[in-house]
């Protein structure tokens, strides 16, 4: 991969240089990130597990990291209507890792990723374009970002521009396929029932200072496509699902198990209608409604936490759980708004958001809205900032839903007190839409879903708060060097009684804390 990486790299700057003279003109674009961090992003600072007589840490995370990533993009663009993409992500490499080239010696062969691939064209004598491969995709979206899609994806997408003012656009993604190992059957069902297929329809509306894009997205989920699955960026809302309710019998745990069956797919369904109105500019008013289904694929065992004081019902808790059955769907809704207003010394807004959860019974499935890879964006620390950074060391773009919580904030964008110097600040307080009596079927441990170790965002019950404060420092030390200082702090609210239950354990018990990062990113782009 390394041989194949000089290669495009050479060859994009010899073609480039000579571009006038060929047929394809070859185009190199990238960045370089140079990050230095300190933070502790955990919530929870100890906890007692089931039958343990003291706290323990949850956290062994270094709270300094040193790291840095490199992204390079070629095109090959042979006319307006033909063009080619390949984008190549090396790293990240945090500094004196070994296994990702930061250690001494610098040898790795197993950091560089391929990000994009994908081909560009348009049916001549047609305003109809494609884009087909590996790509970034971002459902139609306002006011905090995508709740149900904004990532990486491979798949289609087709667009045709009927006029100035409307568009539509087609898209076939497969964010799944052939991952099921076929553990435990013939082996000539390997990848078999395995696929995530999902259709989407969007509407771009544009109008003298407004627009709106309703938008719809279908598919299917095959019965296996959520097993051997898991990464970072985990779009399985059945997998979620059954981790929060952490149901069922596995081996001596009787945790995390969903049943077999009988359904070969089940359906997938999101809705959305984003809106802008910007007739009043500089009052900018931007609105975004979500809804989301995802059929149940298996009944799940819903263990609950009980009283228990001595070894022996640990142990008979452990063999003859006491559970009900609970359902793997999962459907829900998210609203989200902003108001904001440009002035010369900066861009003061409001926003805020709220989103359906869960109603304590694990029978009905899950009242949180699903999504494939969401990513909120109207903080930093908890969404997505502007270089995304996790505390424990890796630069990354936050795969956050609002599914399950509510939110308010205020934030004052680019004001700037000398020149080349930006700031914003932005202020949220956080808090749950989920019913308290779910936490009691809960078996991971409080700092999984209370941290932002949770994939989509934290889970916070009706009872529970956060308040998340964010100062952003943008400095722009060339036209194409930026220093990038962001602070971030959250104040942890979250209900110690509500949590003390889970079934984890015995009057389960933790010691709270707050979460802090600061980050310094110097951000080279060309």
């Amino acid at each position: 991969m390394r041989r194949i990486m000089t290669l495009v790299l050479a060859a994009g700057m010899l073609l480039g240089a000579a571009s006038g003279a060929g047929a394809v003109d070859f185009k190199i674009k990238g960045e370089w990130l140079m990050g230095f961090g300190l933070g502790d992003g955990h919530l929870i600072s100890k906890e007692r597990a089931l039958g343990a007589s003291e706290k323990v840490a949850t956290n062994a995370e270094d709270k300094f990291s040193a790291l840095q990533r490199v992204r390079i993009q070629l095109d090959a663009e042979a006319s307006e209507n033909l063009s080619g993409t390949i984008y190549l992500e090396i790293g990240d490499t945090n500094w004196g890792k070994a296994e990702e080239g930061g250690a001494l010696g610098a040898d790795s062969t197993n950091i560089i990723k391929l990000k994009n691939a994908y081909l560009d064209w348009a049916v001549p004598g047609l305003d109809l374009r494609f884009r087909m491969g590996i790509q970034g995709v971002t459902l139609p979206n306002k006011a905090g970002g995508s709740m149900v899609l904004d990532d990486d994806i491979a798949g289609i997408v087709g667009s045709y521009k009927f006029n100035d003012n409307v568009s539509l656009t087609a898209l076939w993604l497969r964010p799944v396929n052939d991952n099921y190992n076929g553990e435990g059957i013939p082996s000539n069902r390997t990848n078999y029932l395995d696929n995530i297929d999902v259709f989407a329809l969007t509407l771009p509306l544009t109008f003298d200072g407004f627009e709106i894009t309703p938008w719809v997205a279908f598919g299917m989920a095959g019965s296996r496509s959520f097993t051997n699955y898991r990464d970072d960026y985990s779009y399985t809302w059945n997998d979620y699902i059954t981790s929060t309710y952490a149901n069922g019998v596995e081996d001596s745990e009787r945790r995390n198990f969903v049943g077999p069956t009988s359904k070969g797919y089940g359906n997938i369904f999101f809705a959305g209608l984003p809106m802008a109105i910007t007739a009043f500019d500089p009052l900018n008013i931007e609105i975004d409604l979500n809804y989301g289904y995802g059929d149940a694929l298996g009944r799940s065992w819903a263990v609950k936490h009980q009283n228990i004081s001595t070894q022996q019902e640990i142990t008979d808790l452990i063999d003859n759980p006491p559970a009900r059955r609970g359902s793997t769907m999962r459907q829900g809704w998210v609203a989200k708004a902003l108001v904001e207003y440009k002035m010369d010394w900066g861009v003061p807004g409001i926003f805020g958001w709220y989103a359906s959860g869960d109603d304590g019974s694990p029978s009905n499935g899950s009242e949180r809205m699903p999504g494939i890879s969401p990513c909120g964006n109207f903080t930093s620390f908890l969404g997505d900032g502007p270089m995304g950074w996790a505390p424990n060391g890796r630069f990354y773009d936050q795969a956050l839903s609002y599914a399950g919580t509510w939110g308010i904030g205020a934030r004052v964008k680019d004001f700037t007190f000398m020149e080349d110097l930006k700031h914003t600040l932005s202020v949220a307080y956080w808090g749950g839409t989920n019913s308290p009596a779910m936490v009691k079927y809960m078996a991971q441990s409080s700092d999984w879903y209370l941290g932002t170790d949770s994939t989509f965002g934290p889970y916070l019950t009706t009872n529970d708060g956060l308040l998340e404060i964010n100062l952003i420092n943008n400095f722009q030390i060339y036209e194409n060097l930026e220093m990038v200082l962001e602070l971030g702090y959250i104040a942890n609210f979250v209900d110690n009684s509500t949590w003390r239950h889970t079934n984890t354990g015995n009057n389960t018990s933790f010691e709270k804390q707050d979460a802090w990062k600061a980050q310094l990113v110097f951000a080279y782009t060309f």
